[in-house]
């Protein structure tokens, strides 16, 4: 089951902008506003030279869709900046989205034109929600594609994320959510553990060794209250002498070393000649100090246990947004028929039509392409998987079990791990497999 989210607003209605509302008013008033609509979220292209993305956030978008509501307070508040006229006003007070939702897994990769999410409704239950869907996708995918990489990256090695300190509160609980699903072990973060289970860890800065007179007295401090198991800060002062000392204080079952600063690698190097000098053989090295994909990939090769990630995960290593858009594809004509629509301009032309999608694969169950069909679903030719999942029918969430954190991060790792290998490769280059129309 998933933890139940807490301490969240009680309402996510004004969690969006301005014209929704006042599309709504204007399709009330013209009579569209009941017309049959379908609306898609997907990215025309990857960020600039990774190789696929990793969808995270959906399990987010479903607890905030239960919880778009405009009740007195918000109502008040449109009521007193006149956003909307009276009847507008009623009408969303009267609002609980009725429609269908599908889309791919949380943890699953996406490409361009990927639908990773479709909303079907009537046009004014479905508009209003695409600020707040896009406002998290967006942001936890960004999020999740770059712990995709660095996961990668890191191999079989752990890696914490750290990054609470380097973006809005509410932000970090959700990346650290995003992070956990694209296989991070754990968070510093208090609240993500509480909210949605993500396992947490920490233990000292850099203050907590400045507090004391000198680095045994916060050593014998820090051992005595967490055990031997801890991991000590070994980068304030002299790191060879830190290192001696976190032995003589803690013994060869010190748990584990962190270093934060310097030339990472070299750093590793000496330490672990250095701990298996003391006979602390089993003890770990931690690195944190702004590391990226890069900086992990480049301590391959080093003596290194874990990595501790902060400002370079929760900005998505260069990559703030996953550039997905919320497009209307598909609406009933006068007769009641669906008709596929679609944008034109230069550079942000969208292909219109209900879509359907699945990952065709060879015989060995690698990826070769995204198969998107227009209309009607492509033809699985035996190695293919289905992509698109239901999570809500006539307003109701069905799919609750494909946004579960350890199912999410079960997928992420199985879907990662079918793609070609130039799918994991740092440098520039183009999407790992093709996005073809049918």
């Amino acid at each position: 089951m998933r933890p139940e989210p807490v301490a969240a607003p009680a309402s996510t209605a004004l969690l969006t902008d301005h014209y929704e509302l006042t599309m709504v008013q204007a399709a009330l008033r013209s009579g569209a506003a009941g017309r049959r609509c379908v609306f898609e979220t997907f990215a025309r292209r990857l960020p600039e030279g990774r190789r696929y993305g990793v969808l995270a956030g959906t399990g987010r978008v479903l607890d905030a869709i239960e919880r778009f509501r405009f009740g007195d307070a918000e109502v008040a508040a449109l009521r007193a900046s006149r956003v909307v006229d009276e009847p507008t006003l009623q009408f969303l007070a009267d609002y609980r989205f009725d429609g269908d939702i599908r889309g791919y897994a949380e943890g699953e990769a996406w490409f361009p034109g990927s639908p990773v999410l479709v909303v079907e409704s009537d046009f004014a239950h479905g508009v209003v929600l695409e600020t707040l869907i896009l406002s998290i996708l967006n942001h936890d995918s960004a999020i999740a594609s770059a712990a995709s990489r660095m996961t990668g990256a890191a191999g079989t090695r752990p890696c914490i994320e750290m990054g609470s300190r380097r973006t809005h509160e509410e932000a970090a609980v959700a990346a650290a959510r995003a992070a956990h699903i694209a296989g991070f072990a754990a968070t510093s973060n208090l609240e993500a553990g509480r909210r949605w289970g993500v396992p947490t860890a920490g233990t000292a800065a850099h203050s907590f060794t400045l507090l004391h007179d000198d680095e045994r007295q916060a050593f014998t401090a820090q051992v005595e209250a967490m055990g031997v198991g801890t991991t000590l800060l070994v980068d304030t002062y002299d790191v060879q002498r830190a290192v001696e000392i976190a032995v003589e204080v803690a013994g060869t079952g010190l748990g584990a070393v962190r270093l934060d600063s310097g030339d990472l690698l070299d750093q590793a190097q000496d330490v672990r000649e250095q701990l298996d000098a003391l006979g602390a053989t089993s003890t770990r090295i931690v690195v944190t100090s702004d590391l990226d994909e890069f900086a992990i990939a480049g301590l391959a090769a080093g003596p290194v246990d874990a990595y501790g990630v902060g400002t370079q995960l929760v900005t998505g290593s260069g990559a703030p947004t996953a550039g997905m858009v919320y497009k209307l594809v598909a609406r009933a004509d006068d007769s009641g028929a669906m008709v596929g629509v679609a944008k034109a301009s230069k550079d942000k032309a969208s292909v219109g039509g209900r879509k359907f999608a699945l990952r065709r694969r060879d015989a060995r169950g690698t990826a070769e392409a995204e198969v998107i069909g227009v209309g009607e679903a492509p033809v699985d030719d035996g190695d293919d998987r289905t992509l698109l999942v239901d999570y809500v029918r006539a307003g109701e969430i069905v799919g609750g079990e494909h946004v579960e954190l350890a199912t999410a991060r079960e997928r992420h790792e199985a879907s990662v791990a079918e793609l070609p290998r130039s799918a994991h490769q740092l440098s520039h280059g183009d999407p790992a497999i093709p996005t073809i129309y049918l």
